[in-house]
């Protein structure tokens, strides 16, 4: 039995410890909009935060986020600065197909969190790692300006 905190809530999880923590938070506890897309982290559609920083949880082991805070997208309308990304991604009209939109969100969120002013650089390494295939970086970069512009992550 591992006990995780999601999102403030306290979740005692009936898996081996080496089972995925996408799996723990889809399957078990039902929060299904952290999203599956390579199971190698190679494209960050299953990003969630780990005490705060981006990680991909579909190679994090449960074991690995016992202890620590685990932020869902399902968490992002009540934190100040994820619900900010969440209304310029809706404002500048960044999902096309919407799939890897969530792990999007959670890394422009973790990056506006460490980072309020983040130059294109900034914006790039951060989210490199987020991989979109309909090619909406252009307005992700903008929503991210946006956020960032409004002074919500100071």
């Amino acid at each position: 039995m591992t006990s995780l905190n999601i999102n403030g809530k306290q979740h005692e999880i009936n898996l081996p410890e080496d089972t995925p923590l996408l799996w723990a938070l889809r399957d078990d506890v039902g929060l299904t909009g952290t999203k599956f897309g390579c199971g190698m982290a190679l494209c960050g559609a299953c990003t969630v935060h780990l005490d705060g920083d981006p990680i991909r949880s579909c190679i994090t082991p449960i074991s690995a986020a016992a202890g620590k805070k685990v932020t869902t997208i399902e968490a992002m309308a009540e934190d100040k600065v994820g619900h900010a990304v969440q209304e310029a991604w809706i404002a500048l009209g960044v999902p096309q197909c919407g799939y890897c939109q969530a792990g999007q969100i959670m890394s422009a969120t973790a990056l506006l969190k460490t980072t309020a002013k983040p130059t294109d650089k900034e914006i790039d390494d951060a989210m490199s790692g987020n991989i979109c295939r309909c090619g909406t970086y252009t307005r992700i970069r903008a929503a991210i300006k946006q956020v960032a512009d409004k002074g919500v992550a100071k």
